[in-house]
């Protein structure tokens, strides 16, 4: 039985849509009304688990659905995403639609909503997961201080995009922005590595700071979403210091600027009146001090940054002006995302083994420990 006044949810695709299923039915603010998938027997699964009906084509939905939420692959990925976001829009169906999207397919889903008078928002996903959220939360801080002065940022090829939203958000602008074509390292360089290192770097600009963005251009193409060696890591430097994202899910560091005056002699002054500023912590975390597990991810991170950005479109629901402005800056991080995919080129096939799994803080201790033992 329906909930009033609670805007009624449709999840689309269960792949990573299991994410999204998991946000919108813990969501208090609105109500899971079914699942729209191709019917296979996983879908059915999860919609029996949710005890919600499930949907094999938009015309079978009900009239009083308000919103869908569409993990579905997009034609820059082999998929149908858009298309299905269009079919829903000209249902008068409000669409949160998880990235990638091409700019002409983009294009063409703002123009629909416009068309049918309903809300459509690209969620880039990773800028609403906490530890990246603190991260912008203390860019904004600073910003209102100092200037940015220089973005340092690294990135798997498969989370590209939002790495863009994010610094973009970082720096308080996506305009201007270029970027130079990628460099390779120098030959003599690359003959004395034992491999071919897996990064390649650009050198642009993002909201008029310099940035240096390297990116593992590389897939399995059996195993995407897997083999990035990292996913996101992100520095932002002011004059007091640099801010630091350590990995996607934290933790976020502060890292102050060292500095300390010189003597009529031309030393430092390193302590006694006027060194204050030597007592802070070299680099310390803003909130947590270590990043989640990943199963804590999975279970809850992800399924919070869903509701977010689910809460960013009901927002816009109420104001257009707000979706105007979030369908710019989403053809602008397209625009770039775009430009930057054209000059790494096709990425790199590899087909490496599963990662063996390591406990390096427990063999530190434990290895540490030992030669304490001997010593």
């Amino acid at each position: 039985m329906s909930t009033p006044g609670k805007p009624r949810v449709v999840v689309c695709g269960t792949s990573f849509g299991r994410v999204y299923l998991r946000a919108v039915h813990a969501d208090p603010a609105v109500e899971l009304a079914g699942v729209l998938s191709k019917g296979s027997t996983a879908s059915q699964q999860y919609a029996a688990a949710y005890d919600v009906p499930c949907y094999q084509d938009p015309g079978e939905l009900p009239d009083d659905i308000d919103i869908a939420c569409v993990a579905v692959r997009a034609g820059v990925a082999g998929g149908s995403g858009a298309e299905l976001s269009q079919r829903l829009m000209a249902r008068g169906i409000h669409v949160l639609q998880e990235h990638l999207l091409h700019p002409d397919e983009l294009a063409a889903c703002l123009s629909t909503a416009q068309q049918h008078g309903v809300r459509y928002r690209l969620n880039a996903f990773y800028p609403h997961v906490d530890a990246i959220r603190r991260f912008l939360a203390a860019a904004e801080i600073l910003r209102r201080r100092q200037r940015p002065l220089f973005v340092d940022a690294v990135a798997g090829v498969q989370v590209l995009y939002p790495l863009v939203d994010v610094i973009g958000r970082a720096v308080g602008s996506l305009r201007p922005w270029r970027f130079a074509e990628a460099s390779a390292p120098p030959p003599a360089l690359a003959a004395l590595a034992h491999n071919p290192g897996p990064y390649t770097h650009l050198h642009g600009v993002i909201g008029a700071t310099p940035v240096s963005l390297r990116v593992q251009n590389q897939i399995h193409p059996a195993d995407a979403d897997n083999h990035a060696l990292l996913l996101h890591r992100l520095s932002l430097a002011f004059e007091a210091g640099v801010l630091t994202l350590a990995d996607t899910h934290g933790p976020v560091l502060w890292s102050p600027r060292m500095h300390s005056e010189r003597d009529d002699t031309g030393r430092l002054i390193m302590e006694g009146p006027g060194t204050e500023r030597l007592e802070v912590p070299g680099t310390e975390p803003l909130g947590e001090g270590t990043g989640p597990t990943f199963r804590h991810v999975f279970d809850t991170v992800w399924p919070d940054a869903v509701r977010t950005a689910l809460g960013e479109l009901r927002a816009d629901i109420a104001d257009k002006g707000r979706s105007t402005a979030a369908g710019q800056w989403a053809l602008t991080v397209t625009g770039i995302w775009h430009d930057l995919t054209a000059r790494l080129g096709q990425p790199e096939l590899i087909h490496p083994p599963t990662p063996e799994p390591m406990d390096l803080p427990k063999l530190f201790t434990a290895e540490t420990a030992q030669e304490g033992h001997h010593t």
